[in-house]
């Protein structure tokens, strides 16, 4: 069963907050990123382009955490702990679109690389934990 957000931490789901997303290196130890999130309701979603390490290191092993700091106190964040349970292209270029619109006011992501695949990544919520 999926863990819940609790009710006093929602707002860090909208918030323009950044996630630190953990993974785990091929040599079992940790990578971490800073990463632009949003959350469908039932998942955690994030996008990167196919082939970085964190896309290598989802793909291999799929369990993963996240903290995301309250932009306005950052003593107060919420942990997320989860698993990838969804790795598509599909939609992949729209989801960067609307994260560009959340987190830089813009309608188009405007970093694109050539050649660059975007790729989206679902995160079901395993364990949450909370301070602040």
């Amino acid at each position: 069963m999926p863990a819940a957000i609790p009710e006093q931490y929602s707002d860090l789901l909208q918030k323009r907050a950044f996630a630190h997303l953990g993974t785990v290196m091929p040599d079992g130890s940790p990578q971490v990123t800073p990463v632009w999130f949003d959350y469908d309701g039932s998942y955690v979603r994030i996008n990167s382009a196919k082939g970085r390490w964190k896309d290598k290191n989802m793909r291999r092993q799929p369990n993963v955490a996240l903290a995301i700091s309250d932009p306005d106190n950052p003593y107060r964040y919420l942990q997320i702990r989860g698993q990838v349970v969804e790795i598509t292209e599909d939609g992949a270029e729209a989801h960067i679109d609307a994260l560009a619109k959340k987190y830089l006011g813009q309608d188009r992501y405007p970093f694109r690389q050539p050649g660059e695949v975007r790729v989206m990544y679902k995160i079901a919520i395993a364990r949450v934990s909370t301070m602040g």
